[in-house]
């Protein structure tokens, strides 16, 4: 049987000397079950709210969607997908046609020269198809790791978590997952979410934030999670009654 010391030896190698920099999450994973339950109770099937209609719109949407709203990326597409839907279609109409339609997005510029990059890529590598591959997607022009969990998650299925702004927001405040920087936020939530709940963690966390735990405003009177979150600076409804 090892030595204690031994043990802590092995212990400070693995981990390069360093000690612990504290608890990945303040829930409890009994907590963190009956979170992920609420929200699948309260919306079984949540959707992106970007509109596509198959993997490479979907692509080309996320694309378009960094530091703009989905909004405004939908009142764009809904024109541009009519014309241009595959890779072969984008192609066609060019970098600078393609301006034309994505003028009021942000970066619209560079947006462009990126979709018709990875339009060209589809076309020449992948037959026109969007590889459901994280490395593939990564390789793409304007696609970063959240753009490609997105389109994993959302178009083929898997159960990947894009943590954008939202996300890293809710993880961080809530305590469910206690991250300094996206990817290390991702990394807790795929380890501590039970695997049932990964589909659709994503978009439930997502419009958590969007419409609930917002920035400046948090609603935590109609938060369903507010006993849970461990924010203390949240106030749930019915707590001031309580304590009279």
């Amino acid at each position: 049987m090892a030595s204690n010391t031994s043990r802590n030896t092995r212990k400070s190698r693995s981990t390069g000397g360093k000690k612990s920099t504290g608890p990945k999450t303040l829930l409890t994973a009994r907590e963190i079950r009956e979170m992920m339950e609420r929200f699948r109770r309260a919306n079984p099937h949540p959707k992106s709210e970007l509109e596509w209609t198959n993997p490479y719109t979907l692509l080309v949407a996320v694309v378009l969607s960094a530091q703009a709203t989905d909004k405004g990326v939908n009142k764009a597409t809904r024109e541009l997908f009519k014309v241009a839907d595959t890779p072969q279609k984008m192609l066609a109409l060019g970098e600078e046609g393609l301006r034309e339609y994505i003028k009021t997005i942000g970066l619209y510029r560079n947006k462009a020269k990126h979709v018709i990059a990875l339009s060209k890529i589809l076309v020449e590598k992948y037959g026109g198809e969007v590889p459901a591959d994280r490395a593939a997607l990564e390789a793409l022009p304007g696609v970063g790791r959240k753009t490609a969990n997105v389109v994993l998650n959302v178009a083929f299925g898997q159960p990947t978590m894009a943590v954008d702004t939202h996300i890293f927001r809710v993880a961080n405040r809530t305590g469910l997952a206690l991250g300094k920087t996206p990817l290390e936020v991702e990394k807790i939530l795929t380890e501590v979410i039970d695997e049932e709940y990964m589909h659709h963690a994503h978009h439930w966390l997502i419009l958590h934030g969007r419409y609930v735990c917002k920035a400046r405003k948090p609603e935590c009177e109609s938060c369903i999670i507010c006993d849970l979150c461990k924010w203390p600076e949240k106030h749930c409804a019915g707590e001031e009654l309580a304590r009279d």
